[in-house]
């Protein structure tokens, strides 16, 4: 068969195979060239879950006929030159519209400002109307309708107008908390309107917008920089996680991607911290030179490859980990507005459950139950009488400043155990109930991770080394960690071109399995140049041995044994959450407690 030129729609046809994936692929692309332009105000219209009309209006810097033009032909644009080095916008390939137009019906509407009158240009199924004249306000309208008619076999794979509808929503979210700068509003008969109005220079404020005001009270700000990266954000506190992943943005020079490393990154600076099953929630920033990432992976631009991808995942999980340290005693806010709820729904939902009885009413009279014979009124016996008389406290710890000047202490002073496992202590502004084993087990697993890091760690010698084949680049990045790995107790050896000899084990992880641990740790090393594999799995044994080593539930302790535990969990970094993730306190406010009684 002779080799022939394919046509331009059919060529457009097969670029929007991989640019325009469903209507929320176009809603991305026409979004993302609104901003570019300049836009403080981007509404988003759309029907049929976008598959009917998708209809985006801009106030940015609008285009002119000849711009229009040349706008829906392929590998038009005015975002690069002659360089890939250097894209400092969302857009840059000049791919989008043409692609939109050779599969749907587009209609571009467009006004620059000091121009007298707009211009609008056509596009259905990649042929092309002349440019004519329009009625236009200052910036663009670029209105897409039913995507896919001219390949219906895409229309197919399409999923439920409400879950193709769920998908843009979701996309101007990412796109929203990047640029909180910028009103969005979407909108349409198929959804209910999203509004987000410009928050300026305030992320959080945004962010609160679209995770909730939760996440503005559970959010710790990340902020840190190495070599030329820097990084800034906010992370949740471990205990304010979800059940999926789909709470954690990342955006790279402003740009929103789905990058596994950053995802792996941010699931590794949690570990040990989060249940697993569970999501920690974050929004983090990564700002780097242009020429240290490449963003033209894929045409659909959600994926970037870094430069030097060791560095960009060292710095993610360094600064969450030293962000959870400075205030990772902190608990999530939700667990007290949980118990609040807890306390409001008892009462009502016990009473409704059942008609009222004399047999069954708090108020029945003591005599319908045998109240007043000798075996009832024996149980007040152990009851301690009341008395006006007054006992000095038998300890000195403050709770606030304000009290007998003494020192401030954010758990506050211990009053009560209950059940030989909770603490109750009193705080400027409520209580928290604290789990005794759960805080204990944080603590020594704690002071084992910090034993971790004095030294070299116990060895055990095999007595025949174990020789395990792997390919020859895995053998040269092993060898090139072995040091590192010998701190751990790990002593390897090269073993001819494409093996490693396994000679000391690290004793903590007892009898293991040699050969699943180097070829983890050789996929460990080939994808983020790090080691540590070995570490996590020494941290978990070190996590198995807190749990059977701390103060256990049952054991009735002394005022200063709860009260010493208290002021340890205030200076031990991760302390709000167990070794699985579990909170170790609740916090409940003083408001909280008397709108419980009806006193606010």
């Amino acid at each position: 068969m002779p080799v022939k030129l394919l046509s331009e729609t059919l060529i457009n046809q097969i670029a929007a195979g991989e640019v325009i994936e469903r209507p929320a692929s176009a809603a991305k692309e026409l979004v993302e060239n609104a901003i570019d332009a300049g836009a403080t105000r981007i509404e988003i219209a759309t029907a049929g879950g976008g598959k009917s009309l998708l209809r985006i209006t801009d106030n940015g810097c609008g285009m002119d006929a000849r711009d229009l033009e040349l706008a829906v032909r392929r590998h038009c644009t005015s975002k690069i030159t002659e360089s890939l080095d250097d894209i400092r916008t969302l857009g840059f390939r000049g791919e989008a519209l043409p692609s939109i137009g050779s599969v749907a019906k587009v209609t571009i509407t467009s006004r620059r400002s000091g121009d007298s009158q707009g211009s609008q240009v056509s596009v259905i199924g990649g042929t092309t109307s002349p440019v004519r004249p329009a009625a236009a306000n200052q910036g663009t309208v670029v209105e897409v309708r039913d995507i896919f008619f001219a390949t219906p076999a895409r229309l197919k794979f399409l999923k439920s107008e409400r879950a193709e509808a769920g998908a843009i929503t979701e996309m101007v979210k990412r796109m929203a908390i990047a640029f909180p700068a910028i009103r969005f509003v979407l909108s349409g008969p198929d959804r209910s309107t999203l509004e987000l109005p410009s928050t300026g220079e305030d992320a959080l404020a945004r962010i609160a917008q679209i995770l909730g005001r939760d996440f503005k009270d559970n959010a710790i700000e990340i902020d840190a920089r190495r070599d030329e990266v820097s990084l800034t954000g906010f992370a949740g506190v471990p205990t304010f996680n979800r059940g999926n992943s789909a709470h954690q943005y990342a955006f790279v020079n402003g740009r929103p991607v789905q990058d596994k490393l950053i995802l792996s990154a941010i699931r590794g600076a949690y570990a040990e911290t989060v249940p697993s099953g569970r999501y920690p929630v974050a929004v983090l920033s990564i700002d780097l030179d242009p020429a240290f990432v490449d963003v033209n992976v894929h045409p659909a631009k959600a994926d970037v490859r870094f430069r030097d991808p060791g560095l960009v995942r060292g710095l993610i999980v360094g600064a969450i980990r030293e962000a959870l340290a400075r205030e990772g005693s902190r608990a999530a806010t939700t667990s007290g507005s949980g118990l609040a709820s807890a306390f409001r729904a008892g009462y009502p939902a016990a009473a409704a459950a059942q008609p009222w009885s004399a047999e069954t009413s708090p108020s029945r009279p003591l005599w319908q139950s045998g109240g007043l014979s000798e075996a009832p009124q024996a149980h007040f016996g152990t009851m301690t009488m009341p008395s006006a008389r007054t006992e000095p406290a038998a300890e000195t710890i403050s709770v606030s400043p304000m009290q007998d000047g003494g020192p401030h202490h954010r758990l506050g002073a211990a009053r009560a155990q209950l059940h030989e496992n909770y603490i109750v202590a009193q705080t400027d502004d409520g209580l928290v109930i604290v789990d005794q084993h759960a805080a204990h087990e944080r603590l020594v697993f704690e002071a084992m991770r910090k034993a971790l890091d004095a030294g070299r760690l116990p060895s055990q010698s095999l007595l025949i080394p174990e020789i395990i084949d792997l390919p020859e680049e895995d053998c040269d990045r092993l060898m090139a960690h072995a040091t590192e790995l010998d701190r751990f107790g790990l002593a390897i050896e090269r073993f001819g071109p494409g093996a490693i000899a396994v000679r000391e084990t690290p004793a903590m992880l007892g009898e293991i399995d040699a050969v699943g641990l180097i070829r983890d740790l050789a996929d460990e090393v080939a994808e983020w140049s790090t080691a540590g594999g070995l570490r996590a799995k020494l941290e978990h044994v070190a996590a198995t041995m807190a749990c059977h080593g701390s103060v256990r539930s049952g054991r009735r302790l002394r005022p200063e044994e709860m009260n010493a535990l208290l002021r340890q969990m205030e200076t031990t970094p991760g302390s709000g959450q167990c070794n699985h993730g579990r909170p170790t306190y609740i916090e409940l406010k003083l408001t909280d407690i008397e709108r419980l009684f009806g006193r606010s």
